[in-house]
């Protein structure tokens, strides 16, 4: 399994990005070829105070090969090309070979 994380960083407007990235961002990465999963969270602290990281997104790929075929695509760039439509906090991305361990 391949993992890409995107970290966004604390919007200038959190109820725009929520609508925003419901309505539009996730539609248009939903149809990304090769996705198999897509797991989403808000950032949070254990003292109360807010986040450098607003929202964490995890797209699951089986392979890199097939995130690297995903991402060049035309659904790919679509993506890639929106993320400054609503992402005013900034974003970045962080690869991952995953592996699950036994408990």
């Amino acid at each position: 399994m391949y993992r890409l994380t995107v970290l966004y960083n604390q919007p200038t407007d959190p109820a725009a990005f929520d609508e925003y990235y419901t309505s539009t961002h996730m539609p248009l990465a939903a149809k990304l070829p090769g996705l198999r999963s897509v797991a989403v969270s808000k950032g949070d602290t254990l003292d109360g105070s807010t986040p450098d990281v607003y929202q964490v997104a995890e797209l699951y790929f089986d392979s890199k090969q097939e995130l690297m075929a995903s991402l060049s695509s035309d659904e790919g760039r679509a993506v890639s090309a929106d993320v400054a439509n609503f992402a005013t906090g900034g974003a970045s991305m962080v690869f991952t070979d995953v592996t699950e361990l036994p408990l």
